[in-house]
């Protein structure tokens, strides 16, 4: 790092110049500073004008060198229309854009963690309509609402380009707001491995924080990322003892993993029960005290994590736990709720089991080949496909889950991204995000690679490489060896056609 002056409009910045970092990254400090944009910035160095792809390295900066900058806050001028182009005439950038291959973002050096979780909250449309809504004034000095204002630029960026996208301004804001982001390697150099988990939570509080000065009730998070908990504690060594209940909100579930946890839905059991030692009132004396925590709130979008790390004391490490735990495609989380919420929810499921049967059984019909008949079929579907305690009236949503806009009413849940880790320790590795490609969304599939109706194709996004697997490949990231472990998993509720 050297630091150097910025003169600007008669004032003097103070910038810690990476000169690791190409001119791109100098030029993304300078808008955090003064608010004026990359692409505005004329900057005076020896031998001409700082370009972003200028060797920092290479100009010699001295201690407190100081430097001009020419350039005013304001909107930029938009670009012209660009003529129309054939396929033939087009790079394999243009090619990938026109087919709506999605763009990966660069690795600015071990900011893996941070790459594949934003390409997963890129998969949440309801995050991108809540931060189009939102802006910021240009020149704010708030790192998070800045953050924010990148994020939803950098989304835009993304879905427009064929080409990775270097997060040069989103990274700079983030490292403001949270410093530990920027934390230094001393033994290899450079910055640290961060961890993704721990980024996922931070977006996360930061997206509610600057969304909420909107005035709006409910954020984009509580409402479609946020759950309810009730938490009961009660201590076996004193019956008569009155039970402790605690109301409290949640943003992701935790998957505890032990020798006796071998898929996703014991590791949540295990999160949700635990036994503590404390003092009672009753006893007057310490106790063990058994907590059971129940959901009575779904938010549409769920996110689980899995302790795969512990401490290494010996080693002086966070070490991971490769243990294999399977994860469905398909979750089922009524067994964590309360037994009102599960009643609640019983129509709705019932009714989302009637739909599901219903396109079974058509895919059956078709694969038999039996379409030439369609009032047959209507019939044979009309007997065979209810479920057991259907009701043959119209279903209809009740009231209480209408009103609780970004809730989900059946319980029921479908898998669209994944953040993995490869590597023996939090502190290194590499982490890659896996997200699904909707059917009928994007370009088209891969050629000659036909995968059966109800399976889908994924992105894997490995920083700025991108590529395509199957639903067999994102099973295999369960675990259990040095490939890619789930670490994080994104849930969205199932829709009721």
């Amino acid at each position: 790092m050297v630091k150097v002056l910025v003169k600007w409009q008669g004032k003097k910045y103070e910038v810690d110049a990476d000169i690791t970092m190409p001119g791109e990254y100098f030029k993304a400090q300078l808008f955090s500073l003064t608010g004026v944009a990359p692409e505005r910035q004329k900057i005076l160095v020896k031998g001409g004008q700082l370009k972003d792809d200028t060797d920092m390295s290479q100009l010699g900066l001295k201690e407190n060198q100081i430097l001009m900058m020419i350039g005013t806050v304001g909107e930029l001028l938009k670009a012209p229309t660009q003529p129309v182009k054939f396929v033939e005439d087009m790079s394999e950038n243009e090619v990938a854009q026109a087919l709506s291959i999605p763009a990966g973002l660069t690795n600015l050096g071990n900011t893996c963690y941070m790459n594949a979780t934003l390409q997963c909250l890129k998969a949440i449309p309801e995050l991108k309509s809540a931060m189009d809504k939102h802006s910021v004034a240009r020149g704010q000095t708030d790192a998070r609402a800045n953050m924010v204002e990148s994020m939803k630029s950098l989304f835009k960026q993304l879905n427009e380009s064929g080409e990775g996208v270097p997060p040069f301004v989103f990274l700079q804001f983030l490292r403001q707001a949270y410093p530990r982001f920027a934390e230094q390697d001393s033994q290899h150099g450079g910055y640290r491995q961060q961890d993704a988990d721990e980024f996922w939570s931070e977006i996360l509080t930061t997206l509610d924080q600057v969304l909420g000065k909107d005035g709006s009730v409910s954020t984009v998070v509580e409402k479609h990322m946020s759950g309810r908990m009730v938490t009961t504690w009660k201590c076996d060594e004193a019956p008569d003892e009155e039970p402790t209940v605690r109301q409290e909100p949640f943003r992701k579930l935790n998957c505890l993993i032990d020798k006796s946890v071998n898929y996703l839905s014991q590791g949540i059991k295990k999160g949700l029960e635990e036994v503590i030692e404390k003092h009672s009132e009753t006893l007057d004396r310490n106790a063990d005290y058994k907590s059971v925590s129940r959901i009575d709130r779904l938010p549409e979008y769920l996110t689980v994590t899995y302790n795969r790390f512990f401490w290494k004391a010996s080693e002086s490490i966070d070490a991971k736990i490769v243990k294999s735990v399977k994860f469905p495609l398909d979750l089922d989380v009524s067994e964590f709720c309360t037994p009102e919420l599960v009643e609640k929810m019983r129509p709705a499921r019932l009714h989302l089991r009637e739909i599901e049967d219903k396109k079974a059984h058509e895919r059956k019909l078709a694969k038999k080949g039996q379409n030439a008949e369609p009032e047959a079929e209507k019939k044979e579907m009309d007997v065979d496909v209810k479920p057991e305690g259907s009701s043959s009236t119209p279903f209809e949503l009740s009231p209480e889950f209408k009103a609780d806009d970004g809730c989900n009413p059946t319980g029921m849940y479908e898998l669209i991204g994944v953040v993995t880790h490869i590597g023996r320790t939090a502190n290194s590795g590499h982490y890659m995000a896996w997200v699904r490609k909707e059917k009928g969304v994007g370009g088209p599939d891969p050629a000659g690679r036909g995968i059966p109706e109800t399976q889908h194709w994924w992105y894997k996004f490995d920083d700025d490489e991108v590529s395509m697997v199957t639903d067999d490949e994102i099973l295999k990231l369960c675990g259990g060896g040095d490939w890619h472990t789930a670490y994080v998993t994104l849930y969205r509720a199932k829709k009721l056609e």
